[in-house]
């Protein structure tokens, strides 16, 4: 079984695979290198991967290349992670149930729906109610309310 391994901190300027491979001619010629793209620009992402063949060259490869400079950046590497097939879906159902281990998250569960009425019974809530007393003024404008009150019960008074 092959492991793959997160190559990070690469230059964002042109790098392409062959740069790379010379970088880890060392640990001999059983790997295989990617670079990865921008698809507009075609200029390095800043990542790519390297595959080797057994847990133990992972091992000995992070080992030997994690740090090393490489265009004035040292690079950084580590296991990469499996790769999902909807990596928004997996992120937000990490986000919901972080308490849980990756074999649930992968359940074929829809996500709970929102309720989009919320906010219109509150406002209908909030709307009916009946006691003047209890509605303060938006302090903004408390100032003007209070003359056209006054305004008006003058007016009231003198008919």
């Amino acid at each position: 079984m092959s492991i793959r391994l997160y190559i990070g901190n690469l230059p964002k300027e042109e790098v392409n695979r062959d740069e790379l491979q010379a970088i880890f001619a060392e640990a001999g010629d059983n790997f295989s290198t990617k670079v990865i793209k921008d698809r507009k620009t075609g200029k390095c992402r800043g990542f790519g991967f390297v595959t080797v063949a057994t847990d133990e060259e992972a091992d000995q490869f992070i080992e030997k290349f994690n740090g090393l400079m490489f265009k004035d950046t040292a690079l950084k590497i580590e296991k990469a992670l499996p790769r999902s097939k909807n990596p928004e879906k997996e992120a937000s159902k990490e986000k919901e149930k972080p308490n849980q281990d990756s074999t649930s998250s992968s359940s074929n569960t829809p996500p709970p729906r929102r309720n989009n009425n919320k906010n219109k019974s509150k406002r209908k809530h909030q709307q009916t109610t009946s006691d003047p007393a209890g509605i303060q003024p938006d302090p903004r404008w408390a100032n003007e309310l209070a003359k056209l009150k006054e305004m008006l019960s003058a007016q009231t008074t003198n008919s």
